[in-house]
């Protein structure tokens, strides 16, 4: 059971989550024309009077990116004061997870993006554990990532989701926990709803943006601080046998944060994950504030 925040941001303004309702008529619905972010907010642990929001303004460029996608305007500011009055509203006591969404909210057919009305709304919930923090297995899926060329996966597209949703239940039906999608190249892409990376010889590999992965934060954000660290950064293509060979596999997301992987289909990863294990610290450090170094990622809201 979701326990949702009380309220919501719905057609410009905050509204009782209840009456954040659209019609069925919605063409966003029928068609996949809409675009959604993932944030993650906790209160501060040492003045619960305010919520730290993880990299708020890098989620809402991406926003704005993504409705510059579906030939819409929506501007990084809209999305940050949306936010900030949405938690006030709410004054959440527990950590969240917040999901703008940019759509086209006009009543009608016929697939397009032009003479067509879109919207902006928020809501969140309360949100723990995604995936086992103890780790997850994962299948390589018989369903491709998508290419760029066909579908703009520089921004989270929701229907580009369709085969997000048919590899997960793919897994988890035949026993996984997650998939991962190889692209149309068949070199490996990226996770049902997180990127990934793995550890060979002390060097951090991940499939570069020309792998058609997600642009994700938390990766970037990964990859920012292996570099900070001293860790050699690689971004370039992966084959599917070095996920069997690998000193370390992990996946990132908002709402997967850092997991380990430890089950590709038969093969067992068992190891230490010592480069796993400083990042996810130094992550959770980073969230909670309390690395000055990094503040820059940290939006405070006051209630």
């Amino acid at each position: 059971m979701h326990h949702f925040l009380p309220y919501a941001w719905f057609q410009g303004k905050c509204v009782p989550f209840e009456d954040a309702k659209v019609s069925i008529a919605t063409h966003a619905l029928h068609y996949g024309t809409a675009a959604f972010g993932g944030m993650r907010a906790i209160p501060d642990p040492l003045d619960s009077s305010y919520m730290l929001l993880f990299r708020a303004e890098r989620h809402a460029k991406r926003l704005s990116q993504s409705a510059k996608l579906l030939l819409t305007e929506l501007s990084e500011s809209t999305v940050m004061e949306a936010l900030n009055l949405m938690i006030v509203s709410n004054r959440p006591t527990r950590p969240i997870y917040l999901r703008p969404f940019v759509y086209t909210s006009d009543l009608g057919i016929a697939p397009r993006l032009h003479n067509i009305e879109t919207d902006f709304l928020i809501y969140g919930l309360e949100l723990g554990d995604y995936l086992s923090p103890d780790g997850v297995s994962c299948r390589i899926s018989s369903w491709t990532r998508q290419e760029d060329r066909s579908l703009p996966l520089r921004g989270k597209i929701s229907g580009a989701y369709i085969v997000s949703s048919l590899a997960k239940t793919e897994a988890v039906l035949s026993g996984f926990d997650e998939a991962l999608l190889l692209n149309t190249r068949g070199k490996v892409s990226e996770a049902s709803g997180m990127n990934l990376f793995i550890v060979r010889d002390n060097e951090l590999i991940t499939p570069g943006v020309d792998q058609d992965i997600l642009e994700g934060i938390t990766r970037a954000s990964v990859i920012e601080l292996a570099n900070d660290i001293g860790i050699n950064v690689i971004e370039r293509p992966i084959d599917k046998t070095e996920l069997f060979i690998a000193d370390e596999v992990f996946l990132t997301g908002t709402a997967a944060k850092i997991t380990p992987v430890r089950k590709i289909e038969t093969t067992n990863l068992d190891g230490d994950r010592p480069i796993m294990n400083k990042l996810r610290s130094k992550l959770i450090s980073i969230t909670e504030g309390r690395e000055s170094s990094y503040e820059k990622w940290i939006t405070r809201i006051k209630f």
